[in-house]
């Protein structure tokens, strides 16, 4: 029995170690780790210069709070903003984070806007994580339930459906987002 809440349906292997692209399991059988830790371990697992960053870094500092300045930080927002010509960088620690704040920005445009329930639309088959505000997002019946009510002004159709989502631009005009993973994790 487990003392963790069953929250993913574990699957009975347990990882030792990983190098790149392959994970090892206790037994010593080889798995290509075809998840990267849910997309979190794009650059493979041990690799020698992020093993080195992350020791250095801890060696020093491990975690310093936003309400301080933080340079490297500051570096690496720099660097973003030089690419993407975009006015600013959010940092945060998961994709359910983010995706909060991509809520939480078209929303207050849509109320500055003067909208009411501000909406936005979203693929049915999507995953953008387990917040009440991201579940609302979320289309997978198995994920939603027992979590209702559901955060108001989220519309969910069908992907490759350009034609409904042209309609639905046309009748609602509340609409502030669209949110859509390029990739979609759960829904194929």
């Amino acid at each position: 029995m487990s003392n963790l809440m069953n929250t993913y349906g574990r699957l009975p292997v347990e990882f030792d170690h990983g190098q790149g692209v392959w994970l090892w399991d206790k037994e010593g059988n080889k798995y290509l780790d075809a998840l990267a830790g849910i997309a979190v371990n794009a650059v493979g697992h041990a690799h020698p210069r992020l093993v080195k960053a992350i020791s250095d870094q801890a060696s020093k500092l491990i975690h310093c709070s936003n309400y301080f300045q933080i340079s490297l930080q500051e570096q690496v927002a720099a660097k973003l903003l030089e690419h993407s010509g975009l006015d600013a960088v959010f940092f945060c620690n998961s994709g359910l984070e983010a995706n909060e704040c991509a809520f939480k920005i078209a929303r207050k445009y849509g109320h500055q806007k003067g909208i009411k329930v501000p909406t936005i639309v979203v693929l049915k088959k999507a995953f953008h994580g387990r917040s009440i505000s991201t579940l609302s997002a979320t289309g997978n019946p198995g994920v939603r339930k027992d979590f209702d009510p559901f955060m108001e002004g989220i519309i969910q159709i069908d992907e490759n459906d350009l034609d409904g989502l042209r309609k639905l631009a046309k009748t609602n005009k509340d609409i502030v987002a669209l949110m859509f993973e390029p990739i979609q994790g759960e829904g194929g």
